[in-house]
């Protein structure tokens, strides 16, 4: 393994498990709940242990200079709400040594399987996995199963998310992000398919802080490995405890229900 990149997995990923929180949602559309305050989301989640949070170039520079925090990590992938029916193709706006030099820890990059723009998505990550190795960074792959063109095997009980997995994989990604497959016995299949960490997406939209944290349990017990989750942690009102229920399942092996009383107090 290249030199720095075992030191670097080990900072944000301890113990192999992490729990990272995104906040790159602002660059997509703006208002964005939770991220008015982001000066406190961002205190608030290192105070309460986030292993990592995910930012945009800016927003990296910025915080990286107003905290001397180590652990965030450069997403470079871009869309917005304005692009019409190119809304779900990221473009590439940074490469890894300057991701390196604004100070990150890690990169990361998503694609959209089945998208239009797909093949432009996976160019994008081979490229950024390759320049990220020179420089001993690891690279988190997002990895969504959602596009128009997607074509799932009818006996795939994932839904295309243990493919989503081996294609951060096999693009030489460390770590990968992809959505909850519903049940343990499909995600075990997803963690499976590959022999690096798995992260679990933030879950159906509308659900309770509560909910999640039993499908963060169930995701551990199917061999995952964290979770990197946005909305849900900086559009909650105490970010901090939300940290800290999340590192209590992801960490200390707690169940959803003990974690859930760290909301409490």
């Amino acid at each position: 393994m290249v030199e720095g990149l075992v030191d670097r997995l080990a900072q944000i990923l301890p113990g192999g498990k992490g729990v990272w929180v995104p906040m790159d949602h602002g660059i997509s559309g703006y208002p964005e709940k939770g991220l008015e305050q982001m000066d406190e989301v961002v205190s608030s989640c290192i105070s309460g242990g986030a292993d990592a949070i995910v930012l945009q170039k800016g927003a990296l520079s910025h915080y990286v200079d107003q905290t001397g925090w180590g652990n965030f990590v450069c997403h470079v992938s871009v869309s917005t709400v304005n692009a019409g029916p190119r809304d779900q193709y990221k473009v590439r706006v940074a490469n890894a040594e300057e991701c390196l030099i604004r100070g990150a820890n890690a990169v990361s990059a998503q694609i959209n399987l089945g998208d239009e723009n797909e093949p432009e998505m996976i160019e994008d990550m081979g490229m950024l996995t390759s320049e990220a190795m020179a420089l001993g960074l690891p690279t988190l792959g997002m990895i969504y199963p959602r596009g128009p063109h997607l074509k799932i095997a009818e006996s795939d009980i994932t839904r295309g998310v243990a493919h989503a997995a081996r294609v951060a994989w096999e693009l030489g990604c460390d770590i990968v992000k992809v959505p909850w497959t519903g049940d343990v016995e499909s995600f075990k299949l997803v963690c499976q398919a590959v022999p690096i960490p798995v992260f679990i997406s933030g879950g159906p939209r509308g659900i309770s802080f509560n909910d999640l944290l039993q499908i963060v349990e169930l995701s551990m017990v199917s061999g995952g490995s964290g979770v990197c989750i946005g909305r849900q942690v900086f559009g909650a009102n105490d970010p901090e405890s939300c940290i800290r229920a999340l590192r209590a399942v992801v960490h200390d092996g707690e169940t959803a229900v003990n974690a859930s009383k760290l909301l409490e107090r």
